[in-house]
């Protein structure tokens, strides 16, 4: 694979990719429309398979958050069209590494040393490369390690590029500027939470320690004393890529017990811990043939509000959107209805979020849950593609949803769409206050 010899750290050397990436989707229209003069029957599959790739090819370039972003939209199936969430899914693992001379650049601002002077046997060569940082294999002790380095000034760049994406992003996604400013604050925290890898090492050791009673999960040790700012330590994990893994042909069994693990992992972390790993997408895990699942990136990690937490989940609970003024006053504690709504804006969106409500927390609703039902998914998908066009929603005056409800939903639907890929079917623990008592009464 190629690799960069230099990443653009200034501002205007940042813009200007983004630049340049707006003007090559601007030409690649024209060359569209060109050829449907000529064809009328020419559909966007060509004009699509070119802006991907050559926005992946700018925000590559850059790393850090422009290159997070991709990473993030090629989970959110239905968002773009399918060339755009294929290409951007590389930036998961397979984003073109830093070259050598500059992994040791790194080396020596943080700790002075060269690789090899840290480690008995260093491969300056990255074993693979995403958005924030890139993985290089070494030992030292007898033990093999895996050791991150981050893409010099992503942390340095993140509030600016979020800036000058933002453009791009209107146009890709054809999202309404108001509702990008309102979460862009709680991206952006994250964002340079992730960039922090003092902070990631604190959180994987205690989210590791705390998840250890989890059947079939793998975590690995992390070294503080060859960890730093910027550079991320810890034992070096087997395992393959969900991708990879399936290919292998795994049993049914084999695929539901990797699925009880992860849900198994995500219902402690959000209902006893409070805080949880809120980048579920499958280069964050390593699946094994024996079943069991290492689980190897902590960067990224939602602490919920007690407040969010208690108004989020008491939706979930099929009895509470049997009660309207219930669910009402949830709805407004969540912001999903704000007071200047009129009393038809009021019936309206509350019907709308109710429908979606039930739809996505139907796993919830039973003791099992079929994960490969395609049926259950592709009506998700219709139902996001429907709530995409319609116009009451485009045309409100405000971005509805609290801003904690964009990581702890993310959450959720990339965990759903592991275990979709794995056709998985799991027991549904959860809280018991989370249950029906109708079901429980055989009144439903």
């Amino acid at each position: 694979m190629k690799t960069q010899n230099s990443v653009p750290t200034t501002k205007v050397a940042r813009a200007s990719q983004f630049v340049k990436a707006g003007v090559k989707v601007g030409g690649n229209y024209i060359k569209h429309y060109s050829k449907k003069l000529i064809d009328p029957s020419l559909s966007k599959e060509e004009l699509h398979k070119d802006n991907a790739a050559d926005i992946y090819d700018a925000l590559s370039e850059l790393k850090g958050s422009a290159l997070k972003m991709a990473q993030m939209l090629s989970m959110d199936r239905g968002l773009l069209p399918v060339a755009y969430s294929d290409k951007f899914t590389m930036a998961q693992y397979s984003a073109p590494p830093l070259s050598g001379p500059l992994v040791v650049k790194t080396f020596k601002t943080y700790f002075g040393k060269t690789p090899s002077q840290l480690f008995d046997k260093f491969s300056i060569d990255a074993v693979n490369a995403a958005s924030i940082g890139q993985v290089h294999l070494a030992w030292k002790a007898g033990k093999k390690l895996a050791v991150k380095v981050q893409y010099p000034g992503v942390a340095d760049a993140v509030s600016s590029d979020l800036k000058i994406a933002k453009p791009l992003a209107v146009r890709l996604l054809n999202l309404n500027e108001r509702d990008i400013d309102r979460y862009m604050g709680e991206v952006e925290s994250k964002l340079l939470e992730e960039t922090d890898y003092e902070l990631e090492l604190r959180r994987s050791i205690e989210i590791s320690e705390a998840c250890a009673h989890i059947p079939g999960l793998v975590f690995p040790k992390y070294y503080p004393d060859l960890s730093s700012k910027r550079i991320l330590t810890m034992d070096w994990i087997d395992g393959m890529h969900l991708k990879d893994f399936l290919k292998t042909n795994p049993s049914q069994e084999i695929r539901n017990q990797i699925g009880q693990s992860l849900w198994d992992f995500y219902d402690f972390q959000i209902h006893t811990l409070r805080q949880v790993h809120a980048d579920p997408h499958p280069g964050n895990f390593l699946m094994r043939p024996d079943g069991t699942l290492g689980v190897i990136d902590f960067g990224c990690v939602k602490v919920i509000p007690a407040f969010y937490y208690d108004n989020y989940f008491r939706l979930v609970n099929p009895d509470t959107i049997d009660d309207d003024a219930l669910t009402e006053q949830i709805f407004e504690n969540l912001e999903f209805l704000t007071p200047q709504d009129s009393p038809r804006e009021r019936a309206f969106f509350s019907d709308l979020f109710k429908q979606m409500i039930r739809m996505l927390g139907e796993p919830f609703a039973v003791d099992e849950f079929d994960f490969g039902d395609d049926s259950y998914f592709n009506k998700v998908y219709a139902f996001a593609e429907d709530l995409s066009k319609v116009q009451e929603l485009k045309s409100s005056k405000v971005a509805r949803g609290s801003q904690d409800g964009l990581y702890v939903n993310r959450t959720y639907y990339g965990l759903y769409a592991m275990l979709n890929e794995l056709k998985a079917n799991v027991v549904t623990t959860k809280p018991e206050w989370l249950r029906s008592t109708k079901s429980e009464l055989g009144l439903v």
